[in-house]
């Protein structure tokens, strides 16, 4: 899903969300011939009307939105709009639903079998709740894909959220609702906004297990963190037998990311892609909703980390050992930015001997594998799994 309009998601100079991030993406992808393969299509979606909106968002909110995108100097700072975080700008309704508008279709391309796989790199804005705006997110295009597949008929769909920051708000959007599988691998809350997704947050009555939380420790570096998704995320997708698998891709756990303390490279990042690829073959029929999320090293990260999942998501995998395209470090130099040479940064690499080492077990005196059995002890007993 693109549309070039999407890079007027924009909350100005100076806000860490900067489109630029996504528009350095696509061209890195382009000079990587990653859209010209025959069973690829590029498409673009209208925004997303009222009707869709509504089907997680408040009307009162909304209306909110639509205000502040007509008269930015209006802020309605009791639903988060006008904030360091979300600041209002000239538009914002129509650029959030448009956001919306392309992870939409995309779930309801995957659903009615047009596409096996479909990513809306511009999305994953995952902090939005149902009345208010948080965290750089206005609307939850995610959790409003995933609502619409099961407007659909899905009975089983599992979201999977590797972003740093916990994935609060979908969480919430479906708390109590057993038909949909949150899983969140984040930096523990205790260091890191939104201060939320602890192992003990595991969803309401009648949905317990359903929300399933990793709170990884400061300094995880690859080989621990694809540790703990070992020990969690593979289990339990198999164990839900989920219909669809949704997946949110904030590239914010790299080492280099300023707003987190994560010590991830690209290589174990794209390392992850490829295992939730092969989940979504493995227990979802091949039906797999990708979407973007954070990521704030603008230049140096992001567009690598997001063009190897477009490539994954494809069926056209990069060499992490390729050079960047020439092409697009010389738009990044003319930018007065400093492009990385590589499509690697020498980490975790598939097969290689830095790959981490499978979860057997757990040290409790890890504090990486107590993250890991305090999930485990939280909601595996609730899918029938053993500790």
């Amino acid at each position: 899903m693109w549309d070039p309009a999407l890079i007027g998601y924009d909350f100005g100079r100076g806000h860490p969300l900067a489109p630029i991030r996504v528009d350095l993406t696509m061209r890195l992808a382009r000079e990587f011939g990653v859209f010209e393969h025959p069973h690829v299509q590029t498409v673009a979606a209208p925004p997303a009307d009222e009707k869709v909106l509504r089907l997680l968002h408040q009307a009162d909110y909304l209306a909110a939105v639509r205000k502040a995108g007509e008269d930015p100097d209006e802020v309605d700072l009791y639903r988060g709009l006008g904030t360091g975080d979300v600041p209002t700008f000239a538009g914002m309704y129509d650029a959030s639903a448009l956001v919306v508008g392309q992870s939409v279709a995309a779930a309801e391309a995957v659903w009615s079998g047009e596409a096996l796989h479909a990513v809306n790199i511009a999305g994953g804005l995952h902090h939005a709740m149902a009345g208010t705006a948080s965290g750089f997110c206005v609307f939850n295009d995610v959790a409003l894909g995933i609502a619409r597949l099961l407007e659909l008929g899905a009975t089983r769909v599992a979201y999977v959220d590797v972003d740093v920051h916990h994935g609060d708000g979908t969480q919430t959007l479906f708390w109590d609702d057993p038909r949909v599988l949150t899983i969140s691998l984040h930096e523990s809350g205790r260091y890191l906004f939104p201060g939320t997704g602890f192992a003990d947050e595991i969803g309401g009555p009648g949905a317990e297990g359903r929300a399933v939380n990793v709170a990884l420790p400061p300094a995880t570096d690859d080989a621990r963190w694809l540790r703990a998704f070992d020990a969690v995320v593979p289990p339990l997708l198999r164990a839900f037998n989920p219909e669809v698998l949704v997946t949110q891709h904030g590239c914010d756990s790299h080492v280099n990311d300023p707003l987190a303390h994560l010590a991830l490279t690209v290589d174990g990042q794209r390392t992850s892609y490829r295992r939730l690829h092969e989940l979504a073959h493995q227990v979802a029929g091949g039906r797999w909703l990708v979407t973007g999320g954070g990521g704030y090293d603008l230049v140096g990260v992001v567009p690598r980390a997001w063009t190897h999942l477009l490539a994954e998501a494809c069926g056209v995998p990069i060499d992490p050992e390729a050079a960047t395209a020439p092409g697009w470090q010389a738009h990044v130099r003319s930018l007065g930015g400093s492009p990385p040479e590589r499509m690697t940064d020498g980490g975790v690499l598939d097969g290689g001997a830095a790959a981490f080492v499978p979860w057997t077990g757990g040290d409790p005196d890890d504090p990486l594998d107590q993250a890991a059995l305090a999930t485990r002890d939280a909601v595996f007993p609730h899918h029938g799994l053993t500790v």
